[in-house]
């Protein structure tokens, strides 16, 4: 049985073929996804996997080239603002405007959803204090950290207690404090019912939080399932391989020639950020004495060798064959090479 019960059955969120260009760079390819209503559901991959361009597009500030929208049986596309109505959103970018206070900014969100006085005065007084916002709610936004923005974009997002929450890395530059904060609420809300949608690249925040993810790259779904499905799904052990201290890629490659040969070891990725080792999943009690025995025979002396069960990245490295932080300092890299490019060009 779905372990979300009956209500799982109807779907909170559908996506289906969706397409995106922003002239010649195309964010999105085909992508379909379903949400499951009353479910934390992650989505994880790098910057510029194509989270944002879909968190936009279901929340109806961006228009796909092609494909399909349906929130909770409502055409996205056709509908707008009865989706609108119907979602909290809280973007990666907090805008706030500095001259109001805090509490000011939350009215104003109140009758722009057309919240009857007595309903915005239970709602605001909800929020400040379930965030902890009283000692600071009548200053101006100027004056606010980045964990107290962070905190009053997710009350005004939840004033109008929509059925849908859609929440673009809201943990990103938070103290400790704010975070657990935050984390507690989502549970808390989700323990009510309502959907979650979590878009993140800390891997540690969707193993934690998600009942079900997906993982993005490249602008399509390459993997979708519960965190534990997923990581069961590798089998074995995820291994750790480092023949020197350091190494280059000639003689990680020759590494990897070696390994290729011995029974047990599935998968090998020479991981480049992190100095040319090799990460590998293993199944098999008698693999890494075999690994030992063939490295020192092949004159390759280990350096180092740790050994772990399956997590979210080795799940990302299955996946496309780089780590989340390979990919994000890939991605880093073809955007210092494009602007590069640019200033060349002047």
């Amino acid at each position: 049985m779905d372990v979300f019960g009956v209500e799982s059955l109807i779907q909170m969120i559908e996506l289906r073929g969706l397409e995106k260009s922003f002239g010649s760079i195309q964010a999105l390819f085909g992508l379909d996804l379903s949400i499951p209503r009353g479910c934390l559901y992650g989505l994880l991959g790098p910057n510029g996997a194509g989270k944002t361009s879909t968190i936009r597009i279901i929340t109806t500030l961006l228009a796909p080239d092609s494909g399909s929208v349906v929130v909770n049986g409502v055409d996205a596309l056709k509908e707008p603002c009865i989706v609108r109505n119907q979602l909290g959103y809280v973007a990666q970018e907090v805008a706030i405007d500095k001259i109001l206070t805090g509490r000011e900014l939350l009215e104003l969100q109140a009758d722009l959803y057309h919240l009857s006085q007595s309903k915005k005065i239970e709602r605001i007084t909800f929020m400040i204090q379930r965030l902890d916002m009283d000692s600071w709610i009548d200053r101006r936004c100027g004056t606010y950290s980045g964990g107290m923005r962070r905190r009053l974009d997710l009350a005004a997002g939840l004033l109008h207690e929509p059925e849908l929450l859609v929440l673009d890395e809201p943990t990103v530059g938070l103290d400790l404090e704010s975070r657990k904060i935050v984390w507690e609420l989502l549970r808390e809300l989700k323990s009510k019912g309502i959907t979650i949608l979590l878009s993140s690249h800390y891997l540690e925040e969707i193993e934690i939080m998600a009942d079900r993810m997906a993982i993005l790259d490249r602008g399509r779904v390459i993997a979708e399932g519960t965190p534990d499905q997923l990581k069961d799904e590798l089998g074995g052990d995820h291994v750790t391989l480092r023949v020197r201290e350091f190494s280059d890629e000639k003689e990680s490659m020759q590494v990897r020639d070696v390994l290729d040969n011995i029974d047990g070891v599935k998968q090998i990725v020479v991981n480049r950020s992190q100095g040319f080792s090799l990460n590998l999943v293993v199944e098999g009690e008698t693999v890494l004495p075999k690994l030992r025995e063939e490295l020192t025979k092949a004159d390759f002396p280990i350096f180092a060798l740790s050994q772990s069960r399956p997590s979210l990245d080795d799940v990302y490295l299955q996946a496309t064959g780089m780590t989340l932080m390979d990919a994000e300092l890939a991605i880093a890299g073809q955007r210092d090479s494009k602007l590069e490019a640019k200033k060349g060009m002047r």
